[in-house]
């Protein structure tokens, strides 16, 4: 159960940075082709700043996500580190399903909120045309892959007491 556990997530994990690699890189072009317009013909492009905003708020969501899944996100085990081995695991439970409770409650509810209102509204971008809906799927992808990554650390703090904490001690946490 745990290897294929660990494989889901090594998928999802090489799927979103191939898609963060692909957003960074329209992000990039996006970048230099409105500075090559602005400077060399004179006018820039109207819809290059809007993708370039746009693209952005998919990098950083999605970025955010996969930083989690790496457990390269500071929030989660500082404070954790600085308490009591007993107490650690308890906390570091604490501490995730408080990053679960806000993944799905603000990403996934309130963000599919937002996506489904600005479907029904019909709202588009000014430059791109595109439906603000579409724009706003960030906040929920984001959200699923957050909950699924707070939902194995979870796992993995609950099924590895001992480990979990001689990994925290041996990582410089207070005796």
């Amino acid at each position: 159960m745990r290897q294929a556990l660990l494989k889901f997530k090594q998928w999802m994990t090489t799927a979103l940075n191939g898609l963060l690699i692909l957003a960074v890189a329209l992000l990039v072009l996006d970048v230099v082709w409105g500075v090559f317009t602005r400077y060399v013909m004179g006018e820039q492009a109207n819809w290059t700043e809007e993708l370039a905003r746009f693209l952005l708020v998919w990098v950083s969501l999605l970025g955010g996500a996969v930083a989690f899944g790496q457990k390269s996100h500071l929030g989660v085990d500082y404070f954790v580190e600085k308490l009591h081995p007993e107490i650690r695991k308890l906390m570091a439970v604490v501490a995730h399903l408080l990053v679960l409770f806000f993944a799905v409650s603000i990403f996934l509810i309130g963000g599919w909120q937002v996506v489904s209102d600005a479907l029904i509204l019909e709202q588009t971008t000014p430059a791109l045309g595109i439906k603000m809906g579409h724009v706003y799927l960030a906040l929920p992808i984001a959200g699923v892959f957050m909950a699924l990554f707070t939902l194995e650390n979870i796992i993995e703090v609950l099924g590895a007491p001992t480990a979990y904490r001689n990994q925290v001690s041996a990582e410089g946490g207070a005796e």
